[in-house]
């Protein structure tokens, strides 16, 4: 019988012992849940987990493989992936590699033949906290002074978004959209893309002046990892365009538009990490299906004074996840109205901001 060659170590002690796939390394990351049946691939490839190791809670993981077109980004940054079982034998005709492979190439260690139930007990009860993917045989004192000496990132939105300015162009365009990059998705451009968006992406750190310098319609903030206050530059900037252009953000820029107006932001418990989620249109009192991937969120309490009113809650945990200024023609949401594959119910988030610019 084949023996376990590494380990998962908790913060908290606990100890996992499984199979590793993908990069053969040590890695220190901050770990989390994702309740997605399918989609790991965008998962692999989205840049909000930025040095997340992320258990899936679906068992079976690999079975219809890696297709080079659905990826959300050309480089990988997830901290690590933890699995119950995985398959390196897909079976989809689309599929050109497997993800231990593409794993391998972006150096992205992972760990299969985890309880993975019980682990996703633990960051649900004990909250999210830090662990290590290690050989099987280091001793767990070793391994949690490897946790403890480790520090954390807060660096994660300048190392993915992009070094210079790049064109997403569709055909007889109606509007032009700047999109400040903190790791931004394409499927994200491309729901632009079909709505009549020419979209300019610039990096997280671009000057107003250069970004009015586009004469553009509107401004799309983009998700992306880490805490919003590791990026003051981009709450400021969204402050100065203030009533200057309609502004739409998602999941992290969401948090930076709610600082920008004078809201706090807090660290959730263990995050908001699902496929589907329901979530509560204030506006019309409909229940939305929401695909969602962010640790933090706004305190309700310090949006008292503000210009911004709450637009969507989380039914399940009564969070904010939606707000909108009105006044400003600005709003944004906590979730992914892209989602790909996933939830479709809030892709009229796009023809929200299309119809602000035409107004």
């Amino acid at each position: 019988m084949k023996q376990p060659d590494k380990k998962l170590v908790l913060e908290n002690g606990s100890e996992f012992y499984g199979f590793g796939f993908g990069a053969n390394r040590t890695t220190v990351c901050e770990i989390v849940f994702n309740t997605g049946v399918v989609g790991y691939q965008e998962i692999l490839s989205d840049l909000s987990y930025t040095d997340q190791m992320v258990v899936m809670t679906y068992p079976l993981i690999g079975n219809y493989g890696i297709t080079d077109e659905d990826f959300e980004t050309r480089t990988l940054h997830i901290g690590a992936l933890i699995v119950r079982e995985y398959c390196d034998t897909p079976s989809n005709f689309r599929y050109t590699k497997t993800i231990a492979e593409v794993m391998e190439e972006h150096n992205v260690p992972g760990i299969s033949g985890v309880d993975t139930r019980m682990l996703t007990r633990i960051i649900r009860d004990e909250g999210c906290q830090r662990a290590a993917i290690v050989d099987a045989d280091m001793p767990k004192e070793e391994a949690l002074a490897l946790i403890a000496s480790t520090p954390e990132s807060h660096d994660v939105v300048r190392r993915v978004s992009c070094r210079k300015r790049w064109y997403s162009r569709t055909p007889n365009h109606r509007f032009d959209v700047v999109a400040i990059d903190c790791g931004i998705k394409y499927n994200t451009i491309r729901a632009l893309n079909r709505r009549g968006c020419n979209v300019v992406i610039v990096p997280f750190d671009t000057p107003l002046e250069e970004i009015m310098a586009f004469n553009p319609h509107g401004v799309f903030i983009s998700n992306g990892p880490g805490s919003p206050y590791d990026v003051p530059e981009v709450a400021s900037l969204i402050e100065k365009l203030h009533g200057e252009l309609p502004m739409f953000g998602i999941n992290l820029g969401h948090l930076l538009i709610a600082l920008s107006y004078g809201a706090k932001v807090t660290k959730q418990k263990f995050g908001n990490y699902a496929g589907c989620v329901p979530v509560r249109n204030l506006t019309t009192n409909h229940i939305e299906t929401a695909s969602m991937g962010f640790g933090y969120t706004i305190d309700p309490e310090s949006l008292a004074g503000t210009p911004l009113e709450v637009s969507h809650v989380n039914v399940l945990n009564g969070s904010i996840v939606g707000v909108e200024c009105r006044r400003d023609k600005v709003f944004s949401v906590q979730y992914h109205p892209e989602g790909a594959p996933g939830p479709q119910d809030s892709a009229y988030l796009f023809d929200k901001f299309v119809k602000l610019m035409e107004e």
